[in-house]
């Protein structure tokens, strides 16, 4: 019996006495990556290995390297390392002469090896082999190791954790041991965050659970757990037993340490516990708030600069902001130091003991509604509102001038002055004069975060959130270098439905009636002229779908690797009692037009906090063409070649019935 601990962040450790299985937590790593950066690159033989280095009271025990690179989505290891190949055997390796000088050894064991203590046997899985078909721990299990620790660098995606979690539980479920899990937290210094959850587990059943999301750079984790539990556990699985009697044994590295002594009887067993996990509003509200800690902090910028436009999106980004602030209140309130200096940093005032999350968010967050001809009041008011209600330094301005002073230009030099459909115009002109306002936007975001504060006698900068949704990026229904164009965007991989749910979270969790009008408003980018003073403009009339068949579309096209005739079949059968088969025909070739003549704009996305599996950003997850032929000759004909045999087929079965 033993007191068994975990930490996330920087390391990870078994027993009350130092046996330490370090992460490296190093942002700036000149190599750039994300996952790896947890861990050790080792060069061994002229061959880059990302390890983990076992070391105990000074001297190492084992290097590690890690036998299964994640190389889809995020990730790309293999740019960097070479996965070691050689299953449960072990080299020597030549230690350098400056860690000779320090651990007075040589060499040391490096390889697919496990370390045989007095008293039990530990093994290492490093991050992306406990996702494998076939991962290292049932092998290591089989062989008598009773400790599993793994060190993983796993990103956050809304509703993660269920995964992580049936990972961890059902290593221990048909195999029997111990499983710790220490997970990566922080942002990486580009789209990811890594969420914590650190986690004990033993025999199928949790032990301990870690904070999800958290502003403290370090964590423990303690439990309690008898070994003789994993013993008795194991003897009585038969099938368990006779795999074991043919398994090849693993290298053992003997340590002269016990993680147990006798006095360990008299100590208390931890009980199991039951998982808590969030609701993805809430997950929405922790994750890309602390993604936006990490950037304020890092960046030594001031605060942020928000365009609030008075509709769903712009006004979560904002609760984003919000919740960021509640959560550096309670940090501080609860003696976090680290979070206190930040923060002072940020503020410049280092007497300052932020208290109050509106006012700290009126330090941090500055919005700005920018009006047009086109703009409706009630929009104006809902951003005033919400900027009231969450504390930020809210400008009201217009941007007519500016509009007219570019237009005019134009007029100009050609002679001609474009106008909008409604008052004659034609397509190109109506789309050219929505496209200057929205960048006309973006310019003056720009201006407003270099110079408000120093127009206030503040010193510093601010960084310019973005709020376009990931469904409005899938179809590229945002023009390319408007006010979505900013230096970080929190929601831009996060679905409409679910920024739905969020606002409505916030509500209840936070307190901001004015959400209520936002939530119940259409959504409307606001670009054309009002019609006797009413919004005449809607998003979904103009993209011609609707945000959850967007989101559908997504999925299919990314997680299920879906082209037009796969994912007009797919639909056939999920849609097929509210629409006919031309009717999803038509639905397919509309996303699949706009999406191949907008997939252009992906290239110059801002980057967002990844928390979808179907983001189309390409600078990193989605690595497709962005040139295709819009008319998808093939795919298109395919699929009405199919729709002409099912209205045959039914015409068919109707004649039938006469």
């Amino acid at each position: 019996m033993w007191n068994l601990c975990v930490s996330k962040d920087t390391k990870a450790f078994c027993g009350e006495v130092g046996l330490f299985l370090p992460q490296l937590h190093t942002p700036n790593s000149p190599t750039g990556g994300s996952s790896w950066k947890r861990f050790w690159p080792v060069m061994h033989r002229n061959v880059r290995y990302n390890c983990r280095v076992i070391f105990l009271n000074r001297r190492i025990l084992l290097i590690r390297p890690k036998m299964a690179l994640a190389n889809e989505g995020n990730y790309r290891e293999l740019r960097w390392f070479t996965p070691w190949s050689r299953s449960r055997q072990t080299e020597e390796y030549f230690l350098p002469r400056m860690l000779q000088d320090l651990t007075k050894q040589e060499t040391v064991p490096f390889g697919d090896a496990v370390l045989a203590t007095r008293d039990t046997c530990i093994g290492s899985e490093i991050c992306e082999e406990l996702w494998t078909p076939h991962s290292p721990h049932v092998d290591m299990g089989l062989d008598g190791v009773e400790i599993f620790t793994n060190a993983s660098g796993s990103h956050h995606v809304l509703r993660k954790a269920h995964a992580r979690v049936d990972l961890v539980t059902m290593a221990t479920t048909k195999n029997g041991g111990i499983y710790l899990l220490a997970n990566q937290k922080g942002c990486d210094g580009d789209r990811l965050y890594y969420d914590g959850c650190a986690m004990i587990a033993m025999n199928g059943h949790i032990f301990a659970q870690g904070s999800q999301f958290s502003l403290d750079d370090v964590e423990v984790l303690t439990a309690t757990l008898d070994l003789e539990d994993v013993r008795s556990y194991r003897a009585e699985i038969s099938s368990r037993n006779l795999a074991a009697s043919r398994v090849s044994p693993y290298p053992r590295v003997k340590v002269d340490f016990a993680l147990s002594c006798h006095k360990d009887l008299l100590e208390p067993l931890s009980e199991p516990l039951e998982w808590k996990y969030h609701r993805p509003a809430e997950e929405i509200s922790l994750g890309p708030a602390c993604w936006l800690w990490d950037f304020l902090r890092r960046s030594q910028q001031a605060g942020f600069f928000l365009p609030l436009s008075g509709g769903v999106d712009s006004a979560a980004t904002a609760c984003l902001v919000y919740s960021l602030c509640r959560q550096v209140c309670e940090a501080v309130k609860n003696g976090n130091q680290e979070v206190l200096a930040d923060v002072r940093t940020i503020v410049n005032q280092i007497s300052y003991t932020p208290q109050d999350p509106r006012e700290l968010c009126g330090r941090i967050l500055t919005t700005c509604y920018m009006a047009s001809e086109n703009s409706s009041r009630e929009t104006c008011n809902r951003a005033t509102e919400l900027a009231q209600q969450i504390g930020s330094h809210h400008i009201g301005l217009n941007i007519d001038p500016a509009v007219k002073a570019v237009v005019g230009i134009f007029s100009l030099v050609t002679g001609t002055s474009p106008l909008f459909a409604v008052q004659g115009g034609s397509s190109r002109e109506n789309l050219a004069l929505q496209n200057v306002q929205a960048r006309i936007r973006m310019v003056v975001a720009y201006l407003f975060a270099q110079l408000s504060l120093w127009s206030r006698g503040a010193r510093g900068g601010l960084l310019v959130l973005g709020s376009a949704n990931v469904d409005e990026s899938l179809l590229g229904y945002l023009t390319k270098y408007d006010c979505s164009s900013a230096d970080i965007n929190p929601i831009g991989g996060i679905s409409k439905s679910d920024l739905r749910a969020f606002v409505q979270f916030c509500i209840e969790r936070f307190q901001l009636p004015a959400l209520q009008s936002i939530l119940a408003a259409p959504a409307t980018a606001e670009l054309e002229p009002l019609t006797n003073g009413q919004v005449s403009q809607t998003d979904e009339e103009d993209m011609g779908m609707t945000y959850a068949e967007l989101s559908v579309y997504g999925r299919l096209r990314k997680v299920a690797k879906t082209g037009p005739y796969s994912m007009f079949c797919r639909l056939l059968t999920m849609w097929g009692h509210i629409c006919t088969p031309r009717q999803v025909a038509e639905k397919v070739k509309r996303f699949f037009s706009k999406y191949s003549a907008n997939r252009h704009k992906m290239t110059t996305l801002t980057p967002a906090y990844h928390a979808e599996s179907y983001s189309p950003d390409d600078n990193r997850f989605d690595l497709r063409p962005f040139l295709y032929h819009t008319g998808w000759p093939w795919q298109f004909r395919c699929i009405e070649n199919q729709v002409l045999q099912l209205e045959r087929r039914e015409a068919q079965d109707l004649d039938g019935v006469d």
